[in-house]
């Protein structure tokens, strides 16, 4: 009888000290899960600030202010990895023109899951007001190379002028058969980024900074009566090869975006083409994404 309870009394023992340790596993997996979850909350709120420039001059000057920097590499796009104020900053060199521009974002947003995404970089003046080495925020950004023609037989030659808008968002079906592909899609700048943005503007003292509408296309207009014509009837202030590529690609993720462009030459009133103005807008970005930053946190 006594072996019986011995025996009963050690099995309980056992039965108890099993349930402590099941008891401590599950505690730990539960602290384990809720580290995981702490640590993909912290990750949800550091996701990185994409910073775009096409060319090496318009993106390089910008890597160089990141702490930590890395570098990676996917086909013609360069991303340089680190941080500034201790918050993830990805620089990314985009390559020149519109397809190289929406495959780099497309492929960011995809690899990095950016927060919000700032294209820079320098641009051509439209509006005769605005002087090298001033720089435009985009309130707006539009694609000025989607356009239709009207519709003329051989020998009856060509009228650019008579060109209408052509939005390629509008309907899945072939833009000639939708009367609102006949319209003029603008993409808005983030409200949060052209915040940051104007909080900064007396920061810079080369030129002025205003909010504007940005224009690209796989164009270099040289030709004033066609600036004029862009300016007129899109409202551009300036034109590049890039912005509205990044600000579809964007908006199609979801993505906060916002465009800031400097007048690097303006034909409209003789200014002549200066270089140091890619340096000039990085270094005005910069002061965007502090204070844009500091918001975040």
């Amino acid at each position: 009888m006594k072996t019986i309870l011995g025996t009963g009394r050690l099995l309980l023992k056992k039965i108890k000290l099993t349930g402590f340790i099941v008891i401590m596993v599950l505690l730990a997996t539960m602290a384990s899960g809720c580290n995981s979850t702490a640590k993909s909350a912290a990750e949800t709120e550091q996701r990185p600030i994409i910073v775009q420039g096409p060319m090496p001059i318009e993106a390089e000057k910008f890597a160089e202010k990141l702490s930590d920097m890395e570098i990676e590499e996917s086909g013609n796009f360069i991303f340089y990895k680190g941080t500034i104020d201790d918050y993830p900053v990805i620089v990314t060199k985009t390559s020149k023109g519109m397809e190289n521009t929406a495959a780099a974002t497309a492929l960011a947003i995809e690899k990095y899951d950016p927060i919000a995404i700032i294209n820079q970089g320098t641009s051509g003046g439209h509006d005769p007001d605005l002087h090298v080495f001033d720089i435009v925020l985009g309130k707006k950004t539009v694609n000025i190379g989607s356009i239709k023609t009207e519709s003329a037989e051989e020998n009856e030659g060509m009228d650019p002028s008579l060109w209408k808008p052509m939005d390629l968002m509008a309907s899945e079906g072939s833009a000639g058969e939708d009367p609102d592909a006949e319209k003029i899609r603008y993409y808005e700048g983030d409200k949060e980024l052209l915040a940051a943005a104007n909080a900064v503007k007396d920061q810079y003292d080369q030129g002025k900074v205003v909010e504007g509408t940005i224009g690209s296309a796989d164009l270099w207009n040289n030709e004033v009566d066609r600036i004029n014509w862009f300016h007129e009837k899109y409202g551009t202030s300036v034109e590049e090869m890039e912005g509205a590529a990044a600000a579809q690609i964007s908006d199609s993720y979801g993505v906060p975006f916002l465009g800031i462009r400097i007048l690097s030459n303006n034909k409209t009133n003789d200014g002549q083409y200066n270089p140091d103005t890619a340096a000039a807008n990085q270094e005005y970005v910069h002061h965007v994404l502090k204070e844009y930053i500091s918001n975040l946190k």
